[in-house]
């Protein structure tokens, strides 16, 4: 061609072109309607093949392409696996993919300071608060040593599921010129033997060749008794040689290597992972078996430097499904910096049980943990009812599971309930507007959402008043709903407020304090931007459910002042609240009864915790709502050491809290959440509205569809209810004629704006929906349809007109 390879580079992907003319490279191949470099170079050529193979069955093109290329012409009548074998040799698709991760990843002795620090050190901590000990590992990582006098560390990500004929000391390996000649002895020695003992009894049936078993048939025959499944470790060595028959550390997820260091406790070799206390991670493996990982097949090796990926054996019984090895109890567990964004959440789940009945239960167990260990994205689940639930990423992921449970793993026929979808409750605001979209004036909004509440115990602000069994303590509660973008923030770091709320009572470390002091600025903002007066940060009371939720209890008890919920020293205001509970104000409290409320300050939080978890619309977890208290009542003499009939006063308090959380929930306006999919389609032109009547039956809305430049390929952006998306592709693919695929990725929740226990009440809405309401309420469909799961009582006729069903008798 007569171009330089640099010019080539810069010019190949652009818009340039070449001109057969001057052999020169030009720009401006789309105004001049030229084809593109890329396309001239490389696709014309590509095409040619294909077009001379297996579009034109050229026999005379096609042999002079493989003289030209220096290939051997494949022999076969099929034209697409004529194809396959010649481009194959052409241009290996194994060999480019292997050259391009060669020259583009970064070698492993080129670590920066910050990816190792990261691997070391989790998102919750920093650095320098590490062990000096273990501190001094990150200049391991970045040597990359393979040494004997440097720590072993290695990193395995997952466990993968390999066939045992498939391991290199299971498959049939050829025999030497020697074992072939000692076998022809050992055979002719037999037969010679049989021949004589013919001779003697005289019984032609003796010459006959017994059966016997090769060693290569007793191999099988002892795999056969074993396990059929077994699980390498796929695994990457960051410093030192792993090597077979060495001894290691099996580092937990959660291994704390401060616990070891600092107060000496030692490791039981003795212990697996099943057999490990609730407070400890660490186990001590020897390494079995190492394999060199060769797309399918496995070659055995005796050990693996610094820098390599490989397999490991014989781990089965240390890792779950990622593990840190060291020969160093310093090393802290690796963990994941990859975004947790890019995974798939796990949304779909279905309960198991052996078809068989009881006596397979122990079988389908050992098959889930299988299952589990095997695959990262699921999970397994025994529920309080003892039900196995088994949670996937979706519909194909679910069916992918169930396969390798049923056909490899648990090897048992299952019954699998329809699938489970998750949903939340929360509250709105008011609406202004009615189903007709009629203003709203004069009348209650949320009179049908109050059903079941005592009118006399609810205002119209929707502050309830419920007293414990014995009328000694009396709660005022309201519900309202949060800032959107509060609920968004506090779902996104429910993780980190998990990690808080494990450390409360000890040291805080300072990385954590930073993460949540960011959290507490952006939620002030969020909260000031939505109108909220005052501070309300200060009274946060307790988050739920879990302690972790997107649910705040909040204090406007008057006269009750205690520490919020952030860390002490925050700002001055939080450090005087905190100071101010001291014992000069306790006479003055307890004359008000909010001694006996700091004392009993747990209850409260303990039922607003169970009110969280469980809605009162279908018992689901609820989600962006606002608990305010805003008054308690103590009636004259009543203590905590007060006997009643009633039991104690904390299991009252318990019991009234959850109760008075679940009548402020029902005096707003209540709501369903569900969960959604983010759907991205690519659709021919032709089958656009097709796409358009699916997500539409199915609930769905179109957010965006662009026209990829040069096609006719539409890219359609939308968002697909998760309890609708059930055989979503498989119609998507019959109404379009396979011309539509679409990819479902979990996005968000987000609110079915239609009340559960709406029913017309206005003269538009009689005269558009009729007496009756005949159409369907999609939030009452999906929470009556939740509650007969979970066997709660649904408002439903099952005879709606007794008198008109037809006598057994009839009229010929």
């Amino acid at each position: 061609m007569g171009v330089r390879k640099e010019v080539l580079q810069k010019t190949l992907w652009g818009d340039f072109y070449l001109n057969t003319k001057t052999r020169r490279i030009q720009g401006g191949a789309q105004a001049k309607a030229k084809k593109p470099l890329f396309a001239q170079l490389v696709l014309e050529n590509i095409w040619d093949v294909y077009d001379a193979v297996c579009t034109r069955r050229d026999q005379v093109k096609t042999e002079r392409i493989a003289s030209s290329l220096g290939l051997k012409e494949p022999r076969h009548g099929d034209p697409r696996t004529r194809l396959q074998h010649l481009v194959s040799q052409w241009i290996p698709l194994s060999n480019a993919v292997l050259e391009m991760t060669w020259s583009q990843v970064p070698s492993p002795n080129q670590l920066e300071d910050s990816r190792a620090e990261a691997l070391l050190c989790p998102a919750s901590r920093r650095f320098n608060d590490l062990p000096s000990a273990s501190q001094k590992l990150k200049d391991a990582l970045l040597a990359c040593s393979d040494s004997t006098e440097a720590p072993t560390v290695v990193c395995i990500s997952k466990m993968v599921a390999v066939d045992v004929k498939q391991l290199p000391e299971n498959r049939p390996r050829l025999l030497t010129p020697e074992e072939m000649a000692e076998r022809r002895e050992e055979a002719r020695r037999r037969h010679a033997e049989r021949m004589a003992q013919a001779a003697e009894a005289g019984s032609v049936s003796a010459v006959l060749p017994e059966p016997c078993r090769t060693p290569l048939e007793n191999q099988e025959a002892e795999v056969n008794e074993q396990e059929d499944t077994a699980f390498i470790a796929f695994a990457r060595v960051f410093s030192g040689t792993l090597k077979r028959g060495q001894k290691v550390f099996v580092l937990g997820p959660k291994h704390n290597p401060a616990k070891y260091l600092e107060k000496g406790y030692e490791v039981n070799p003795k212990l697996t992972l099943a057999d490990l206390p609730p407070d400890e991670h660490v186990t001590v493996a020897i390494v079995e078996k190492l394999y060199l990982l060769m797309g399918r097949d496995l070659e055995g090796l005796d050990e693996v430097p610094a820098g390599n990926i490989l397999g490991i054996g014989g781990l089965e019984k240390h890792v779950g499904r990622t593990a840190t090895l060291s020969t160093d109890i310093a090393c802290p567990p690796f963990v994941d910096v990859s975004s947790s964004d890019m995974l798939g959440a796990a949304i779909l789940r279905v309960a198991l049980e052996p078809k068989a009945g009881v006596q397979d239960v122990g079988v389908l167990r050992r098959g889930l943990k299988l299952l589990q260990q095997a695959d990262t994205c699921a999970q397994v689940l025994v529920q309080e009812t003892g039900e196995h639930v088994l949670v996937t990423a979706g519909e194909v992921h679910l069916e992918r599971c169930l396969h390798d449970l049923v056909n490899r793993f648990a090897k048992i026929e299952i019954d699998v309930s329809d699938p489970i979808v998750p949903f939340r409750e929360t509250v709105v605001q008011p609406p202004k507007v009615d189903m007709v979209n009629e203003v709203i004036e004069g009348k209650q909004p949320t009179k049908q959402s109050t059903k079941g509440a005592n009118d006399e115990e609810v205002s119209p602000e929707g502050t309830v008043t419920v007293s414990t069994a014995d009328r000694r303590v009396t709660l005022r509660l309201r519900a309202m709903p949060l800032p959107t973008e509060v609920t968004r923030m506090l779902e996104e770091q429910s993780a980190l407020l998990k990690d808080y709320s494990q450390t409360l009572g000890g040291q805080i470390p300072e990385a954590l304090l930073q993460r949540l002091s960011d959290l507490r600025s952006a939620l002030e903002k969020a909260f000031k931007e939505d109108g909220w007066e005052g501070n309300p940060l200060e009274e946060f009371w307790s988050l739920g459910p879990r302690r972790c939720g997107s649910n705040v209890l909040m204090n406007r008890v008057p006269g009750y002042i205690r520490s919020s919920l952030w860390p002490a020293g925050f700002n001055a205001l939080s450090s005087q609240k905190g100071d101010s509970l001291g014992a000069s104000t306790m006479n003055e409290k307890n004359a008000t009864g909010l001694g006996l409320l700091a004392e009993l300050d747990h209850c409260l939080v303990n039922g607003f915790q169970l009110a969280t978890l469980s809605g009162p619309l279908c018992q689901e977890p609820m989600m962006g709502v606002a608990f305010l208290m805003e008054g308690w009542e103590v009636s004259a003499g009543s203590t905590t050491a007060g006997v009643s009939t009633q039991g104690p006063l904390s299991g009252q308090l318990i019991s009234a809290m959850k109760e008075a959380c679940c009548r402020a929930f029902q005096a707003q306006p209540q709501r369903l959440m569900c969960a959604m999919y983010t759907s991205a389609i690519q659709v021919n032109a032709d089958a656009l509205r097709h796409v358009y009547a699916v997500l539409g039956r199915r609930h769905g809305r179109v957010l965006g569809g662009d026209m990829h430049e040069g096609s006719s390929t539409f890219e359609v952006t939308a968002v697909l209810p998760v309890v609708e998306s059930f055989h979503f592709a498989n119609e998507m693919r019959k109404q379009t004629s396979g011309l539509a695929n679409p990819q479902l990725v979990f996005s968000h929740w987000e609110v079915v704006d239609v009340d559960p226990f709406w029913v017309p009440s206005t003269e538009e809405e009689y005269l558009h929906f009729g007496e009756k309401a005949d159409t369907e309420n999609r939030s009452r469909k999906y929470m009556d349809a939740v509650r007969r799961r979970k066997g709660l009582p649904v408002a439903q006729n099952i005879v709606e007109r007794a008198e008109k069903q037809r006598t057994l008798s009839r009229k010929k």
